[in-house]
């Protein structure tokens, strides 16, 4: 999963995050009896925050784990990591072939550029995500020094 805000929501029983509001953060810390006074500023509260925090808890991330699966984040601005971001490439181009610039044939071109989206298409997708992670886990070897 991409680092999208909207993929990111804080579960209820998370602790705060930096980019939290500064009361937010003040009153987990009092909840969990971590010392500090009142008159703390932000960037003093966060550094206690990530000394002590354990990992934030997604709604996303408690979901997925209902239904048996585990979200795995892929890094910040690699969309060639992320499977969908082909498939919608696949239903765009289709739409772009078959445009008229109407709104009824735009739910039409929809409902075929999904259907193009087919298992085995999904197939060769994720083999060339795995294609590219095993191209960055080898250069990322390459500039190891110790390697």
């Amino acid at each position: 999963m991409d680092n999208a805000s909207y993929h990111n929501t804080l579960s209820r029983c998370s602790p705060p995050t930096p980019t939290c509001a500064k009361d937010k953060i003040w009153t987990w810390l009092m909840e969990n009896k971590i010392p500090c006074g009142e008159d703390c500023l932000k960037a003093e509260l966060v550094e206690i925050l990530k000394k002590i925090a354990p990992t934030p808890l997604y709604e996303v991330d408690e979901m997925a784990k209902k239904q048996g699966h585990e979200i795995i984040r892929t890094p910040p601005y690699h969309p060639e990591l992320q499977p969908i971001e082909i498939c919608w490439g696949v239903v765009k181009n289709h739409i772009a072939r078959n445009c008229d610039f109407t709104l009824s044939n735009l739910k039409s071109q929809l409902d075929e550029g999904f259907s193009k989206v087919e298992p085995s298409t999904c197939i060769k997708i994720i083999k060339k995500i795995r294609a590219k992670e095993d191209q960055f886990w080898e250069e990322d070897m390459l500039l190891d020094p110790s390697g």
